[in-house]
């Protein structure tokens, strides 16, 4: 069930200075609501305990490109994220132990 709902987590500069204040972000599934995102964590992270959950949909991008044959026109697809906030109790999830 929550190979479904949570794609992937999401890594960046700006998310990971926010993993040491207990902030988490994952890509799901644009049809999960706030309730499924809370279940599918605390299933596979254990120990984890989460206060709060926030939900976003991140519009796809215009992408162009120059080439030898003219220029090339594109999109990327829209995705929809989670945000999602621990207690100060809770387990922290570590994301790079799998790697």
């Amino acid at each position: 069930m929550s190979n479904d709902i949570l794609i992937r987590p999401l890594v960046t500069e700006k998310l990971t200075a926010l993993m040491e204040e207990g902030h988490y972000c994952f890509q799901v599934a644009k049809d999960a609501n706030k309730v499924e995102i809370r279940k599918a964590v605390e299933s596979r992270y254990p120990g984890v305990k989460i206060k709060e959950v926030r939900t976003m949909v991140v519009r796809g991008k215009r992408r162009s490109q120059m080439t030898r044959r003219g220029r090339v026109e594109g999109r990327r697809a829209a995705y929809k994220k989670a945000m999602i906030t621990l207690t100060p109790d809770s387990e922290q999830i570590d994301f790079f132990e799998e790697v």
